[in-house]
């Protein structure tokens, strides 16, 4: 007995030590420049006035001037449209996609590792590349609708078609992760259940609201999870497609950050925009997780 307590003892030990290289450089990357962020969120520091970053005689000055600031309400306005078209459409195309490679049907099985190709390419290719697609002059897409007497609007500089064109390039790129995520979910999904459907006479409809979908519903709100964090992160494609406009259309929260911070040289105003963006994200993420937990449970 008291070796079994010594032997679990040391076993402890070694996995902490083993971990313990780890947390050291998370905690100086990560926790270092959080803690740096959020005690700058606490001064009206600024660039012209270097003095400034150590003036914590008002901390919450910055939160203040954030609640009667409609630009960056409005921003937030911009995000939750953005994160919610961009990962509704990611999820059910990136869905569809697995669906129909996993069926086998004809040429999209060779075609599956061509799907994936947007997904690995660095964000600022990405952004070149539709900057280029949205660009009248050189665009291949504008050029194909005017041989096609189709009068096609600059999408990137258009009020209404601003964000969509956000949407459209960032789903290209991400759709992906879903089409993997719920591919490898199909692969895993057991023939037996399927075939003593289809021998009940259920449809393919039946079969797959009944069996496959609730299959995959866990990996489904992972990917959404995943998808509606890396929204917030879509900042190379709105500095390169649109800066923020036309206007203040296409400004997001992280947009408007980098603006005050490095534009405006509002460093502490900046950090506070950061930190509220970082708090929302979390709380987003917390309610998601407890809700999958709570569905697991109750299946």
């Amino acid at each position: 007995m008291a070796a079994a307590l010594s032997y679990e003892r040391q076993k402890r030990r070694f996995t902490r030590w083993a971990i313990a290289p780890s947390v050291v450089f998370l905690l100086v990357v990560a926790g270092l420049p959080t803690l740096f962020l959020l005690a700058t969120s606490l001064t009206p520091a600024a660039l012209i006035n270097p003095g400034s970053l150590t003036d914590f005689s008002e901390p919450l000055r910055n939160y203040k001037l954030l609640a009667s600031d409609e630009r960056f309400l409005g921003s937030l306005s911009v995000q939750a449209r953005l994160s919610l078209y961009s990962v509704v459409l990611q999820v059910l195309l990136g869905t569809a996609l697995a669906l129909l490679v996993h069926s086998g049907q004809g040429r999209w099985q060779s075609l599956r590792h061509l799907f994936v190709i947007p997904m690995v390419l660095p964000p600022i290719v990405v952004a070149v590349i539709w900057k280029l697609i949205y660009t009248p002059d050189i665009s291949p897409v504008v050029h194909a609708a005017k041989a096609l007497g189709w009068a096609m609007p600059a999408l990137t500089t258009h009020v209404d078609y601003a964000l969509a064109a956000i949407v459209i390039a960032d789903t290209w790129e991400w759709a992906p992760f879903t089409f993997l995520m719920v591919l490898a979910a199909l692969q895993t999904l057991p023939a037996e259940y399927v075939e003593a459907a289809r021998m009940d006479g259920a449809g393919s409809w039946s079969v797959f609201w009944h069996i496959v979908l609730p299959y995959i519903a866990p990996v489904l709100v992972v990917c959404t999870l995943f998808r509606v964090i890396d929204s917030i992160k879509a900042f190379p494609l709105i500095f390169l497609l649109t800066g923020g406009g036309p206007g203040s259309v296409t400004e997001v929260t992280n947009y408007y950050a980098y603006l005050v911070g490095f534009n405006f040289g509002e460093l502490g105003y900046s950090s506070a925009i950061t930190v509220v963006l970082l708090a929302t994200t979390v709380a987003v993420s917390w309610i998601a997780m407890r809700a999958s937990a709570r569905a697991q449970v109750q299946e």
